[in-house]
């Protein structure tokens, strides 16, 4: 099991970790008519989730395409998606056309989106991120639809409180934040105008060996950086888990949308994370700032009481994040920037 591994390899099999399928995925898929696609399946996360589907429903012995629509400006990426069983389609969803010719799906799992270089392309990103989310409701009307969003809609809350809920009111900082909340709101108008059934899932925030918040930490520390502890407690969740909660939502999606907090249960201090790896990597551990009253967190026990607590927790993506950095594992150099308190990405 993959609780039980001290450590991880390889590239190779990370990826085949990240993707094994929960039993609940299983079951979940089992239970699901029709293809599943995977709207911006180039992302960080969108290949393994991808792969998880295809490998889930072939274990339900269901019979159906998993098919990852992306720009693809990796071929490789492509190739490898083709080989772990997924279909590919070429398309620039903003382009009205191209997203009209793609295929019909039961299924669809939404994960467009724009994050990072959001401040300087406020235009584009609204676009992206409130704009096409209209143009895919209306397209995929009568499908269901699980919608990334994130706990950035949230805006910080008091650390006392145990993160924020689902039936929280929100308060997003900066314009990518707004922008989610836009997401959100056109995905909530086109399910109650077109009965469509959606998942909305505000992640909080899904992590591996090559990027995610505790990496950015390690990072920080292996390098002998100060570990800036402003934001000063974090939510974490293994990619796995967030992976085969979101198409576990697929069952769960209703009219109005059903809101869901993919998160770890854990609270999880900065300092002690940093303190955890200066020991495990035999390095010191330098601070700047002050942990603040209030941080960006999310409550999940919501996600855990619908589908379980996640399968591998905190202290074990530690441990093995610690080997990789250690070992010289590859990253793929996408910090988090979870210290901004601002909202600007």
């Amino acid at each position: 099991m993959p609780g039980e591994k001290t450590s991880i390899q390889d590239v190779n099999e990370l990826e085949e970790l990240l993707s094994e399928p929960t039993d609940g995925t299983i079951c979940a898929l089992a239970a699901l008519d029709g293809d599943i696609l995977v709207l911006g399946v180039g992302g960080k996360m969108g290949p393994t989730l991808a792969r998880m589907a295809k490998r889930a429903s072939e274990m339900a012995g269901v019979k159906r395409r998993v098919i990852g629509v992306s720009r693809f400006s990796s071929a490789v990426l492509e190739k490898q998606l083709h080989a772990w069983g997924v279909e590919t389609v070429r398309c620039d969803l903003l382009d009205r056309k191209s997203l009209a010719g793609l295929p019909d799906a039961a299924n669809v799992v939404y994960m467009a989106g724009m994050k990072f270089g959001s401040t300087g392309q406020e235009p584009l990103t609204w676009a992206m991120n409130s704009f096409l989310p209209g143009m895919v409701s209306e397209r995929y009307r009568d499908s269901r639809i699980a919608v990334f969003s994130t706990g950035n809609v949230y805006g910080l809350s008091p650390v006392s409180k145990g993160g924020s809920r689902e039936e929280d009111a929100l308060n997003p900082l900066g314009e990518y934040a707004m922008s989610c909340v836009g997401r959100e709101r056109i995905f909530e108008h086109f399910s109650r105008s077109n009965h469509t059934k959606v998942s909305i899932l505000r992640l909080n925030y899904a992590t591996e060996l090559r990027y995610g918040v505790l990496l950015d930490v390690a990072l920080r520390v292996n390098a002998e950086q100060a570990v800036p502890l402003l934001m000063g407690y974090l939510n974490a969740i293994w990619q796995r888990d967030a992976s085969a909660m979101s198409l576990q939502s697929l069952a769960v999606a209703s009219m109005p949308p059903n809101t869901i907090n993919i998160a770890g249960p854990e609270l999880l201090s900065v300092r002690q994370v940093a303190q955890d790896f200066g020991t495990r990597l035999k390095k010191p551990v330098r601070f700047e700032g002050v942990e603040s009253a209030d941080a960006l967190l999310s409550n999940a026990e919501k996600s855990n009481q619908l589908f379980g607590r996640p399968s591998i927790g905190a202290d074990q993506v530690i441990a093995w994040i610690a080997d990789w950095v250690r070992r010289g594992g590859t990253t793929l150099a996408k910090p988090t920037h979870f210290e901004e308190r601002a909202g600007r990405f």
